[in-house]
């Protein structure tokens, strides 16, 4: 078990093809002693998150969630590595998509991410009312259970993606989240709101704006959840 006291994301890519088991300890003080012993012989189940993005190597900086959407996003579906490609292969642009040939476009560790004793499964997003009105909020909910042995503690995290905009918008934002304790087998419903208020961005002028239009919304523990669902943000 290697324990890595630092305050800063590091490329750990090698360190961590090297050792069976890493324990990141974010400036932890006076206590982090008795802490990550509690961590390490499991009586305490760790449950937090990283508060940025950690790259592979050095080449993948600057990496993070929030990004801007590029012209050329790269799909997992056709992403070729460098190892992949014949040594005497043309000279070909491989989709010309947003990647790096010997890193891939994947973080090491996202923004969020955060290992548990618990075993934690979302399911069953949904929201209620799918329409946004001026003035008004929506509940975004999805189903959260610890399917694993131990007790332990989810933080759950919502994400928005507003899908047009006034100048462009990230892919993801963080917009809420919430620390859930659960015991083995337990489920519960996990419930966000949302208001106009929560959408504003400053446009071209500098000034805050809010803009109707689509938003999707996803609802899991880390910036690459997959659970979604979209709702609309009305003029009214």
């Amino acid at each position: 078990v290697l324990v890595i006291l630092a305050g800063r994301p590091l490329a750990l890519q090698n360190i961590v093809d090297a050792v069976p088991a890493l324990l990141y300890a974010w400036h932890p003080g006076a206590s982090g002693g008795p802490a990550i012993v509690d961590v390490l012989f499991g009586m305490e189940s760790p449950s937090g998150k990283l508060p940025v993005t950690f790259p592979r190597v050095v080449g993948q900086v600057p990496i993070y969630y929030n990004h801007k959407p590029t012209g050329r996003p790269p799909d997992p579906e056709t992403f070729v590595p460098i190892d992949a490609i014949p040594v005497d292969a043309p000279q070909t642009s491989l989709g010309n998509s947003s990647h790096h040939l010997d890193a891939g476009f994947t973080p090491l560790y996202p923004f969020g991410h955060g290992l548990s004793y618990g075993q934690f499964n979302y399911e069953s997003i949904a929201i209620d009312p799918p329409r946004l009105d001026a003035g008004g909020e929506i509940e975004i909910s999805a189903r959260l259970t610890n399917s694993g042995s131990r007790s332990a503690t989810e933080v759950v995290q919502l994400y928005v993606r507003d899908l047009v905009g006034d100048v462009t918008r990230p892919v993801r934002e963080l917009k809420g989240f919430q620390r859930v304790r659960l015991s083995p087998g337990e489920s519960t419903i996990v419930r966000f709101r949302l208001t106009p208020d929560d959408l504003a961005f400053y446009g071209r002028d500098m000034r805050r704006i809010v803009e109707p239009g689509r938003f999707h919304a996803w609802i899991g523990g880390s910036s690459t959840t997959e659970l979604r669902t979209e709702f609309v943000l009305t003029e009214d």
